[in-house]
Order: structure tokens, then sequence, then C-alpha cells
């Protein structure tokens, strides 16, 4: 894998876990020599993990919408940053670069970019792994809906096991670059 595209919060969530969650992720992929694509943030869980990452000289490449940058959002000290003029431009261009996606927590833009990139593999528009990090189980509801959809026939269980899950960082990230 030469690039995996992280979506995770703006904001920082309760407590130092997440935080601390997001600076070991970006240190951890750095040092498998993966670039990191994501929303080009300097804020919440995005920022500590572009930090993090070039910290331990990683290469962390941003996109991030003008109307983003205008509010003073975007990271000025990534290896790359571009500007696009959607949020649609945003997934569409951190889904070019990519070879992989890693979901961390987040809200509901978290939640667009995981669902939209794991939808492509369902369409047959990509063949890039899409994984859930279930830190402290934040993800245990969703994981929950998930099995449901199965179960009542909206899903199925072959996409549903396309979407992988599970709550250690390196055994995610390992998982990933097997993917296939």
């Amino acid at each position: 894998m030469r690039a995996l595209c992280v979506f995770c919060g703006s904001k920082p969530g309760l407590g130092s876990g997440y935080m601390e969650l997001a600076h070991r992720v970006g240190t951890l992929i750095a040092r498998h020599d993966v670039a990191i694509v994501y929303g080009g943030g300097r804020v919440g869980l995005m920022g500590a993990l572009a930090d993090a990452a070039l910290a331990a000289n990683g290469r962390v490449i941003g996109v991030i919408p003008q109307m983003l940058v205008d509010r003073e959002v975007g990271h000025s000290g990534l290896s790359e940053l571009h500007v696009v003029r959607t949020m649609a431009e945003r997934k569409e261009l951190m889904g070019s670069l990519s070879d992989g996606f890693l979901t961390l927590p987040g809200g509901t833009g978290t939640m667009d970019e995981l669902f939209e990139a794991w939808t492509w593999t369902q369409l047959g528009l990509q063949h890039k792994p899409s994984a859930l990090l279930n830190f402290g189980g934040y993800y245990d509801p969703l994981v929950v809906f998930l099995d449901r959809a199965v179960e009542q026939g909206f899903l199925d269980a072959r996409n549903r096991a396309n979407l992988l899950v599970d709550d250690d960082a390196d055994r995610l990230l390992a998982s990933l670059c097997t993917f296939g």
C-alpha cells in the first residue's frame, strides 16, 4: 500500500483518548512508509493525525475545499495540500490518491466519507479496502446496525465482509495492507 486515506473527526472528541489515538495512528502509518491522504484540516483528530505523521517523517497529503480554507482550518505544513471547490470533489480526489480507507472516530462528515468509499467498492467502481477502527467501542452501535442490515436483507453479507472492523490499529493496518 502506497497511500491510505484516513477519515476522522475535525473535533477532538471528549477526553484525551481520541486525540492520542489519532496521534498513534498517524505515527504508525508513517512508520509503515505509507502516505496519509486526509481532509487537509489542522484541527481535531485530523490535525493530530497529520502532525504525528509529519513528526515521524511521514508523507501527508491534504484535500480541502476552499470554503474550509476560508474558515482557517486548513493545515499549512503538509507534504501536499490540494484545494478543491466542493466536498464531492474532495472525496473523489481523496479516493483517487489512495489505495485504501481507514476510518477513525468522527461525526456525520466522517460517516459520509466512510459510506461513500465503501459503496464505491460495493458498486465495483474501485477495488480498495475500507476499514473501521472501533476504538473503545465507539462504533459498536454502527456495527450492530450493519449486521442487522444483513439479517434483514438490505446489505449482502459479502459486502458487509468488505468493511474490516477491529479495535486494534496495528492489526487493522496489517489487514488493510493484505486486503484482496
